[in-house]
C-alpha cells in the first residue's frame, strides 16, 4: 500500500472519526450523492456513513459516501408542479412590451426582449 493510500485509510474511523478510504478505495454498498443520483436514489436523511479523502489542488479533498441499504427512491414532481414549472418558464420567456414568447429568457437587467429594448438595431 502506498504512503498517500495509507495516510486516507482507517476503515475503523478512530482517526478521522468516521470511516475513511482512499480514492477509489470504498467498498461496495457505498455511494456519493451523485452516484446515488444517477441510480435514481437519494440518502433519504440518513447520517454520512464513510468518506473518501485524497490529495488534490488546494489541499485535501473529501467526498462523503452514504449506505446504498438505507437510501431511498429519489421524489418525482407531480404533474401540477411540472405544470407550475412550465407557467413559471413561459412567463420568463414572454415579454412586457410586445407580449411575444421568446426563445431565451427576457433579460431582467432590461425588462423586455432585447427587439424592444434597441428597436433602432432591429431596423438595421
Amino acid at each position: 500500500m502506498s504512503r498517500i493510500r495509507a495516510a486516507y485509510y482507517d476503515p475503523e474511523g478512530s482517526r478521522y472519526g468516521i470511516p475513511t478510504y482512499w480514492w477509489r478505495g470504498a467498498p461496495p454498498g457505498y455511494a456519493t450523492r451523485r452516484q446515488l443520483r444517477a441510480a435514481g436514489l437519494c440518502p433519504g436523511g440518513q447520517p454520512i456513513a464513510a468518506q473518501i479523502l485524497w490529495r488534490g489542488v488546494g489541499g485535501t479533498r473529501t467526498a462523503y459516501l452514504y449506505r446504498l441499504d438505507l437510501a431511498r427512491p429519489k421524489r418525482v414532481a407531480t404533474p401540477a408542479q411540472l405544470a407550475a414549472i412550465g407557467k413559471a418558464l413561459t412567463a420568463r420567456r414572454t415579454c412586457r412590451t410586445c407580449g411575444t414568447v421568446r426563445p431565451y429568457c427576457i433579460p431582467r437587467s432590461l425588462g423586455e426582449c432585447v427587439d424592444c429594448a434597441y428597436p433602432e438595431e432591429v431596423a438595421a
